[in-house]
C-alpha cells in the first residue's frame, strides 16, 4: 500500500517547496501588491462591462394600420399670453382632431417667468361648433342668444362668444368687434386679451392623433375652419408683431423607453436674438421624421414608441397677404421602417483569461532577475 502511495506522490506535477527554502523580499511584496491590484482592476472592469446592457437594433417594415399615436409635449412661450395662444392638430387629409380625448393644460406666467396660477385644462382645436336650432326659450326657460344677423335659420341661437364667431365665419363675415358682442363681453374675451398682455404661457399635456402625417401647431388667435382653409383670427390684436420666443422642454411621440434621446428636448429659441428671425415674427417650423420603434427589455416587456429626427426652418410672417401665419409648427411624417431595440448581456471574454493573467503575474513575482533589477534600483536610489 505504501508503495502505491509513493508512486502517486512521484506523479505530483506541482511539488511543494519547504518554507525553509523561501526567500521573501521587499521587491517580491511590491510586485505581489501591484499584481493583485491589476487583477482586481481587470476583474471589476470586466464585471462593469458585463452588467452594462448591449442594445441590438434591427430594422423591419412597419405594417401597422389605423393606429393612434400620442404626442406628449411641454413647451413654454415666454412672451405669448395663454389667452392669445391656441393649439390645433390636423393630418394630411385635413381632418381636425376634435373628437379625440385631449389632456392639455395652460399656466399663465409673469414676464419674468414666475407662475401666476396652477394651470387650467384647455380644450384644443379649431372652432367647428354644430349650431343647434332651438326655440327662443327652451323647456327650462333659458334665453336664446342673438347671432347678430349671422343665423342661418330663424330659430338658431348663439349663447356663447364662440357660437357667434362661428356663425360669422360661416357667413364669411369679419369678426372685428368682439367687445360689441354681448356674449363676448360677458365672457370677458377682450378683457382677458388686454389683461394678459406682456405675460407668458406654459403649456403641457398630450394629444392623441391618427398615425399618419400631419402637423401640430401653436399660434396666436382663435382658430376656425373656413371652407378648406384653416385660419386664425388675428383681428383682435392691433400689434401683430408677436414674440414667439419659446422653450421646448419635452416633445415625444408615444411612451418613452430607456436610453431614448429626443433632439428637441431642451431647445430654446429667442426671437429677438435669433439670426434666423432677426427679431421679426413668423413661422417657426420643425420638420420631424418619426420612426416607429419597439423596445424589449430583459424581461421581454415590450414598449411601442417612436423616435424622430428634426430639421428647423423659419419663415417671416406675411399677415397682410394672408401667408406664413405666425406660430410654432411641428410637421411630422411617419417612416415606413420600424426599428426594434433589444438588450443583451455581454460575454465575459476577459474573465476567461484572468487565470492566465494571474499565472503571468505570478511568474513575474518569482522571477529572480526581475527582483535583482528591483534591488539594484533601490540600492542606487539609497546611494
Amino acid at each position: 500500500m505504501d508503495g502505491v502511495l509513493n508512486k502517486l506522490k512521484n506523479l505530483d506535477a506541482y511539488p511543494k517547496v519547504n518554507e525553509d527554502f523561501f526567500t521573501r523580499t521587499f521587491s517580491g511584496g511590491v510586485i505581489t501588491v501591484v499584481s493583485s491590484l491589476v487583477m482586481l482592476c481587470l476583474f471589476f472592469s470586466e464585471l462593469s462591462l458585463w452588467l452594462r446592457m448591449n442594445t441590438i437594433s434591427e430594422l423591419s417594415v412597419d405594417s401597422s394600420r389605423g393606429e393612434m399615436m400620442d404626442i406628449n409635449f411641454d413647451i413654454t412661450f415666454h412672451k405669448l399670453p395663454c389667452a392669445w395662444t391656441s393649439l390645433d392638430a390636423m393630418d394630411i387629409s385635413g381632418e381636425m382632431h376634435l373628437d379625440v380625448d385631449h389632456d392639455v393644460y395652460k399656466k399663465r406666467l409673469q414676464a419674468d417667468g414666475i407662475p401666476i396660477d396652477e394651470g387650467t385644462k384647455h380644450s384644443i382645436g379649431p372652432e367647428n361648433i354644430d349650431l343647434m336650432s332651438k326655440d327662443k326659450l327652451d323647456e327650462n326657460g333659458t334665453a336664446c342668444g342673438s347671432c347678430y344677423g349671422a343665423q342661418t335659420t330663424t330659430q338658431q341661437c348663439c349663447n356663447t362668444c364662440d357660437e357667434v364667431r362661428s356663425a360669422y365665419r360661416k357667413k364669411g363675415w369679419a369678426f372685428t368687434d368682439p367687445q360689441g358682442i354681448e356674449q363676448c363681453a360677458q365672457e370677458g374675451f377682450s378683457k382677458a386679451l388686454q389683461e394678459q398682455a406682456g405675460e407668458g404661457c406654459h403649456m403641457w399635456g398630450a394629444i392623441s392623433i391618427n398615425k399618419v402625417a400631419g402637423n401640430v401647431h401653436f399660434a396666436p388667435g382663435k382658430s376656425f375652419q373656413q371652407g378648406n382653409m384653416h385660419v386664425h383670427d388675428l383681428v383682435p390684436f392691433p400689434d401683430k408683431n408677436f414674440d414667439l420666443s419659446h422653450t421646448i422642454t419635452k416633445l415625444t411621440f408615444g411612451t418613452g423607453y430607456p436610453g431614448q434621446q429626443n433632439p428637441l428636448d431642451g431647445v430654446f429659441i429667442n426671437q429677438t436674438t435669433s439670426s434666423a428671425s432677426q427679431a421679426a415674427t413668423g413661422m417657426w417650423q420643425y420638420f420631424l421624421k418619426v420612426v416607429p420603434t419597439m423596445y424589449s427589455d430583459v424581461r421581454n416587456k415590450t414598449i411601442h414608441s417612436n423616435q424622430y429626427s428634426v430639421t428647423e426652418h423659419f419663415k417671416r410672417a406675411e399677415i397682410q397677404q394672408g401667408q406664413n401665419m405666425p406660430g410654432v409648427f411641428f410637421f411630422y411624417d411617419l417612416s415606413p421602417i420600424k426599428v426594434m431595440h433589444s438588450p443583451s448581456l455581454r460575454h465575459l471574454h476577459l474573465m476567461l483569461h484572468l487565470p492566465e493573467c494571474a499565472d503571468f503575474l505570478h511568474v513575474l513575482a518569482k522571477d529572480s532577475h526581475l527582483q535583482d533589477i528591483w534591488n539594484h534600483m533601490n540600492a542606487s536610489i539609497l546611494c
